[in-house]
């Protein structure tokens, strides 16, 4: 096993190397796309209200994508999917604390000579110090940090902030700072800004803590679901949520929106400086979450599984030359592996075969252009390894030594009821065990058909 990763390894090393040599086709310097690539922490795909300006500056105006997915909803392996591209059992990063060994695109990126930038969090195995692919660099040690009074690596110098200054401000401060320092170098830019919020320990912004106090109870159907005996056994052991826990939810639920108003500020003052330098619509600008949290829904707490609280993301673009009219697409699965494929092809620099994402240029084109049919989940918790198919309508999942899953999203949007053994989906449920077998073997695959 350890060869064959190995072997894989190099050869993802040497197609990186050879979109980065040789380049063929690229765009001219002064065309190319500036990149702004955001991504927040542990944010659900249904919280985007209480972020009106991001809404209003990034959804409003470019591609709402309702069926946006990250492939393996855990911070670490999610955002090396980002970076590299391809899923979670191809670049290794299986859980929050193994490192990334693959290069990544932003390695492409600086070779192609753009001013590259990171602000916010890498992956949860780094220890926070400066990339050598990153020229501007602020990032703090692996996964976590206070919002209050936070660490920081500073382009390679760790720094400790005042305790009553606010990490959420002073990443935005940054930002500010890379935009202006991309200016000054006369060069494109790509930046990964990747706030720590709404991550625990959601702690928010001291003008904001009067805010939502009427905040009503997040109570949908499957809310500490009453009757899991038709889940994986890992599941269907849990005991109901106690009124105790229920109370946690509920503050920690508050807390977490109120993290992201404040986010919400920083975006708008990084939009407005964007706007005010003449770069914002020469700026290709990508909205995501690395994974959703469960509120109690199937009495879970925690992340990473195939429902749709963990795995399913906001997500959208915003780009004029290629969404000039803005819209939201209700069609197409899509996913964070996509986004380096897509930001390779606009900045004219090859896509390595090995990425398993597919560029979503394809899309804005021509919004009927051959696309997969289902997104592959898979995880690794200590409660089981899984892997499903999501396509629009149905998820099939598989846990290892447990009960297999399949849901009707158009019947049951929350996942409740579990059909497996309904004898009048059997053949929807064996086309996509099929199509999933597929999924886990091949690459780019594109089923466009709507089933057996």
């Amino acid at each position: 096993m350890k060869n064959r990763i190995s072997i894989i390894q190099l050869l993802y090393a040497f197609s990186l190397l050879l979109s980065i040599s040789g380049c063929g086709g690229r765009l001219a310097q002064d065309k190319r796309p500036n990149f702004l690539i955001i991504v927040t922490d542990d944010q659900r795909f249904d919280t985007m209200a209480y972020m009106p300006n991001t809404q209003r500056l990034i959804f409003d105006q470019g591609v709402t994508f309702t069926n946006g997915f990250v492939t393996t909803p855990l911070c670490c392996p999610s955002r090396a999917s980002i970076l590299t591209g391809m899923y979670a059992h191809n670049h290794g990063v299986l859980n929050n604390d193994e490192k990334l060994k693959y290069p990544t695109f932003i390695e492409a990126m600086h070779a192609e000579g753009y001013y590259t930038g990171l602000i916010g969090k890498y992956l949860n195995s780094w220890k926070g110090e400066a990339r050598p692919e990153y020229d501007y660099w602020v990032s703090y040690f692996k996964g976590e940090t206070p919002y209050y009074g936070p660490t920081l690596n500073i382009n390679g110098e760790w720094k400790r902030y005042e305790k009553d200054e606010y990490v959420t401000y002073l990443l935005g401060d940054y930002a500010v700072d890379f935009l202006d320092e991309a200016s000054r170098h006369k060069k494109n830019f790509i930046l990964l800004f990747t706030p720590n919020a709404p991550h625990a320990p959601v702690t928010p912004a001291k003008e904001d803590l009067s805010l939502l106090t009427d905040l009503l109870p997040h109570r949908p159907p499957s809310f500490n679901e009453a009757d899991i005996t038709d889940k994986p056994i890992w599941l269907s052991v849990s005991h109901p949520l106690t009124e105790e826990e229920i109370a946690d939810i509920d503050e920690f639920r508050r807390n977490q929106l109120l993290t992201l108003i404040s986010l919400d500020r920083t975006i708008a003052r990084i939009m407005t400086h964007l706007e005010n330098n003449g770069l914002l619509d020469n700026t290709f600008i990508v909205f995501i979450s690395d994974n959703g949290k469960f509120w109690g829904e199937h009495r879970i707490t925690s992340k990473n599984g195939i429902y749709d609280e963990a795995s399913r993301v906001p997500f959208a673009i915003r780009y004029p030359p290629l969404v000039p009219v803005p819209y939201t697409d209700t069609e197409h699965i899509v996913a964070n592996i996509d986004i380096a494929p897509t930001i390779l092809q606009l900045a004219g620099i090859q896509i390595p075969e090995s990425m398993d994402g597919l560029s979503l240029v394809s899309l804005f084109k021509k919004g009927d252009a051959p696309w997969r049919e289902g997104i592959l989940l898979e995880g690794w918790p200590p409660r089981g390894t899984y892997s499903a198919i999501h396509t629009k309508r149905y998820v099939y999942a598989e846990t290892i030594d447990d009960k297999s899953e399949f849901y009707d999203l158009q019947t049951d949007p929350y996942q409740m009821q579990n059909l497996i053994d309904d004898p009048s989906y059997q053949d929807l449920i064996e086309y996509h065990k099929e199509l999933l077998h597929r999924m886990k073997t091949q690459k780019h695959v594109r089923l466009i058909s709507s089933g057996p």
